[in-house]
């Protein structure tokens, strides 16, 4: 039973001081910083989940032979806390980040953790490490729960008979540095495939982020910031943007409609892109699923129908695009700058998860 999970409170004594924690903070970019403490939590077939702990944060000694190392049964989330105006510690949808745990483990053979256990873990990683969580509007704690397979045996035909979660946490800043809001480039995949119908591309899972390095080395040596991915069958159909989801806006001022390539198994279920759907509507904007091609996007912009291009998660929020590169050429959306349907969906997003706005759907959920 998930009530049954519970977490032992083994607080470290060699914290970070205040004085080295502030410095940190001022500019710590993506996870490359991280808190005094981490959530740990095993299960194996005889015991189910036992030995939850909140304990210091440091290394995993690991044999090796773990099954982790050689199969990459492994899966993970990403999401924040956010420091609100007003003084409260908030996360957005931490339970929709645990029910798509749940259903990468289910894909990847591994065990379901509970739901409330999920967030349990959370809440009392961010509660231990308050003082973690940046004041800066910029900035925010993000969160990185991961499974892996633990079991130290060679031998491919069935799962693991063992796991360890973590949570782990990072203050951190812009996925895309520079000046404000900038719109970035991308370079269309057309050699590399990220996911196959049937396949693990609707998983959180590290194989597919390891697949995806060549690929977005490409674009980095094209000058592009980040690669897009097309289907495995036609290599012409737009699914998703490096880690993130793609939105196309139509049109603009009263007219603007926002349109996301449909969930077909290889695509990533973001939470962010569910979030875009259900919030556009409420701000008088349509928004919907419907297949793109390339042919199409670079038609479309080519006769002003599509006005604007943003990639949308955790890490980047929402972030505009400006220019596509491919081996066929390239063009641009619009002026090449952050549109204004795109900054307005941002500063919705970003102001219902820091408080400025309030939050018709009750995703904000209260830590501290």
């Amino acid at each position: 039973m998930s009530g049954e999970i519970t977490f032992d409170l083994l607080t470290s004594d060699r914290c970070v001081p205040d004085a080295v924690r502030a410095a940190m903070l001022e500019s710590p970019g993506f996870g490359q910083v991280f808190t005094d403490h981490m959530i740990t939590l095993r299960w194996s077939q005889d015991r189910g989940w036992h030995d939850g702990k909140l304990q210091p944060y440091g290394p995993l000694v690991l044999d090796p032979a773990t099954a982790v190392l050689h199969y990459s049964q492994e899966i993970f989330e990403g999401l924040k806390a956010y420091r609100q105006e007003a003084g409260p510690i908030v996360t957005f949808r931490p339970e929709a980040n645990a029910a798509r745990f749940a259903k990468s483990a289910a894909r990847m053979a591994m065990p379901q953790l509970p739901q409330d256990a999920f967030v349990r873990a959370i809440e009392i990683l961010v509660t231990q490490d308050k003082d973690w969580v940046p004041h800066s509007t910029s900035q925010s704690l993000y969160l990185r729960p991961f499974m892996i397979a633990t079991t130290p045996a060679l031998g491919v035909g069935k799962p693991a008979s063992s796991y360890l979660f973590a949570v782990i946490a990072s203050p951190s800043g812009a996925v895309f540095t520079g000046t404000g809001v900038r719109a970035v480039s991308v370079w269309l995949a057309q050699g590399y495939t990220r996911a196959a119908p049937g396949g693990t591309g609707a998983v959180k899972t590290g194989g597919n982020y390891a697949a995806s390095f060549a690929a977005q080395q490409q674009a980095i040596d094209q000058g592009c910031d980040q690669v897009v991915w097309l289907d495995a069958a036609e290599h012409r159909w737009v699914e998703e943007m490096g880690g993130m989801n793609l939105f196309f806006v139509y049109g603009s001022g009263s007219d603007a409609r926002i349109m996301t390539p449909p969930l077909t198994g290889s695509l990533l279920p973001g939470i962010t892109r569910g979030s875009i759907l259900r919030l556009a509507p409420d701000l008088g904007i349509p928004a919907g699923e419907e297949p793109i091609s390339v042919e199409q996007w670079r038609d479309r912009c080519a006769a002003g129908e599509i006005t604007e291009v943003f990639a949308c998660g955790t890490a980047a929020v929402i972030t505009p695009v400006g220019t596509v590169k491919g081996t066929g050429g390239g063009w641009q959306m619009g002026d090449g700058q952050p549109g204004q349907v795109t900054m307005r969906l941002r500063e919705e997003l970003l102001g219902i998860q820091f408080g400025r706005l309030p939050d018709p759907h009750g995703w904000v959920h209260k830590i501290i």
